[in-house]
């Protein structure tokens, strides 16, 4: 048999040929441009017409950054250096970066404090975002905020203490009337926290932060970058709650408190953020006692935190919508109250129907924390258009202070976006 088929055939290889490489144009950078920029006329066309734009935009910018000066005292000993070259005058970065950062009055011995609320932010926020880690560091995530703001403002100790003793007064009145009824948990935590604060804040003696182990620091002082990531952050933290709060309220079956939060929802969203922040400036102030002195960076929190908070109220009522009723007939068949149901069953799958959404106006809001330079707040841009820009110095000096200041942005909203990105793929959201 064996010779009748070596006779029949004409040819059998009887070694393996070597393993080629694939074709040139079908492997490495080669493919993955012809799959994504040149796969058809038109992205042919779109590609170059982009590059082109690319192409133009690079051109002056390149030489510009590269020839920059980061050594001078002033705008025009930058020019002599450069010598009618083209070129940047990053010295106004390198001189004034405390001033964009930390503002003009906050001391420059006590820049410490700061940073390091800073690099603890990251501690406190990461068992939030990321889950598998340990929930036990939930524990320094809900100090967190007290630990901040005794370290930026200083003062007596007693202030963030008693702020806390607040929080959890209000939050053991919750845990005892919530299982009868949501509400009279809900308000009466908020009732009882504003009872301990303001009987403890009789208890404070003047004075208490004249000798204070952290020497005191005024709101007014606060300015620069460091500012619009307080507001950002603070504002986002209590307008996430306030929202949810505010969605429940007006999808509630009570007319009154429905009718409380749509008149709220309504009449925020109606009214641009700069005028709440002139309201914040001049009016607020008449809505608390006569002889307290309510501090202009607590006014503007409470209204960037109302106004964030009517728009996540509304992004979270979509969520709620988008369930279907199954949800709630499940949960009553499970015998939970509305309590139970709302935060086992219900809530979780809204907020993550709902991240897309919270996420936009984190990013919208922390840019619009900008604004407070129009109420004589010192934010970065504040202090870009005055302090840096008034000097002789640096007079003329914008498009390195504002690219800076677009920088910081650019970098903290991108941020934001992938991690939400992430949370979407996590969480997986569409529902694949």
């Amino acid at each position: 048999m064996s010779d009748t088929h070596a006779h029949s055939v004409a040819f059998v290889r009887t070694e393996e040929i070597p393993e080629q490489a694939p074709p040139y144009a079908a492997t490495g950078p080669v493919k993955w441009m012809r799959e994504n920029l040149f796969a058809t006329p038109a992205n042919t066309l779109l590609t170059i017409v982009a590059a082109y734009f690319i192409y133009l935009i690079l051109t002056p910018s390149v030489p510009w950054i590269l020839n920059g000066v980061w050594n001078a005292n002033s705008l025009s000993e930058c020019r002599e250096i450069l010598d009618g070259a083209t070129g940047a005058c990053f010295a106004v970065l390198t001189e004034r970066w405390p001033q964009l950062i930390f503002g003009f009055k906050y001391p420059s011995d006590l820049y410490w404090r700061p940073s390091l609320a800073f690099v603890l932010l990251f501690v406190a926020v990461a068992p939030v975002l990321f889950f598998d880690l340990p929930r036990k560091l939930l524990a320094f995530t809900a100090l967190y905020p007290f630990i901040a703001f005794y370290l930026i403002w200083g003062g007596t100790i007693f202030v963030p203490l008693l702020a806390l003793v607040g929080v959890m007064g209000g939050f053991a009145v919750y845990q005892r009337f919530v299982a009868g009824s949501f509400a009279a948990g809900f308000f009466g935590g908020i009732a009882a926290a504003l009872v301990i604060w303001q009987v403890g804040g009789l208890l404070i003696p003047e004075g208490a932060s004249d000798n204070a182990m952290l020497r005191a620091v005024p709101s007014r002082d606060l300015g620069g970058f460091m500012l619009n990531m307080m507001l950002g952050v603070t504002c986002v933290s209590l307008s996430i709650p306030i929202g949810i709060a505010l969605a429940l309220g007006r999808q509630s079956s009570m007319p009154l408190i429905k009718l409380v939060c749509v008149v709220f929802i309504e009449f925020i969203r109606g009214v641009p953020l700069i005028t709440l922040l002139f309201v914040a400036s001049v009016m607020l102030a008449y809505f608390f006692p006569p002889d307290s002195t309510v501090d202009l960076f607590l006014r503007v929190v409470i209204m960037i935190t109302m106004f964030s908070a009517a728009y996540i109220a509304e992004v979270i009522r979509g969520g709620l919508a988008a369930l279907p009723k199954g949800q709630y007939e499940g949960a009553d068949s499970l015998g939970l109250d509305y309590a139970q149901a709302t935060r086992l069953i219900i809530l979780p799958q809204a907020l993550k129907i709902s991240i897309p959404g919270i996420v936009n106006i984190a990013v919208g809001l922390f840019k619009d924390t900008t604004l407070v330079s129009v109420i004589s707040m010192f934010d970065v841009l504040g202090m870009i258009r005055g302090p840096i820009l008034a000097s002789t110095e640096w007079n003329g000096v914008y498009w390195e202070l504002l690219g800076f200041a677009a920088l910081l942005f650019f970098v903290t909203c991108y941020g934001i976006s992938q991690y939400s990105q992430w949370l979407e793929r996590r969480l997986a959201t569409d529902h694949r």
